[in-house]
């Protein structure tokens, strides 16, 4: 086995490194975005990050700095209150909201157990695709 040990890994192209077995089977991705953020939207680190804003009790909205290709992306993330409370991170979309994934954006919400939405301690976000 060996060991790649280099401050900086860059692309052949414009395109982000792709990570492959010896077959050329692709094995994975880097996160295209990611943000910790608390319940006023004010960004603790962040990546691909333009602005977090705070659209309301409980209401985000994720602006990305460079724009995803295409809005068929994937988005995991975690929301915390307190010890106490439980919170549930939503990605935002519905039949009254439409679809939260933009290619330059995307909208979630924290809810607590009761389902009303809430503002969090900590919320975190990363996301993966093209």
């Amino acid at each position: 086995m060996s060991t790649l040990s280099v401050g900086t890994i860059k692309s052949a192209s414009s395109a982000a490194p792709v990570f492959q077995n010896s077959s050329g089977t692709e094995k994975g991705q880097l996160a295209k975005v990611w943000v910790n953020f608390d319940g006023s939207g004010s960004e603790r680190d962040d990546f691909n990050v333009s602005s977090v804003t705070d659209n309301g009790t409980g209401d985000y909205t994720v602006n990305f700095s460079n724009a995803m290709a295409n809005a068929n992306y994937s988005a995991v993330g975690m929301a915390m209150r307190d010890s106490t409370n439980t919170l549930t991170l939503l990605i935002r979309g519905d039949s009254t909201y439409g679809n939260s994934f933009t290619t330059g954006s995307v909208r979630l919400n924290t809810r607590e157990n009761s389902n009303s939405l809430v503002d969090c301690k900590a919320a975190c976000l990363a996301i993966f695709g093209d």
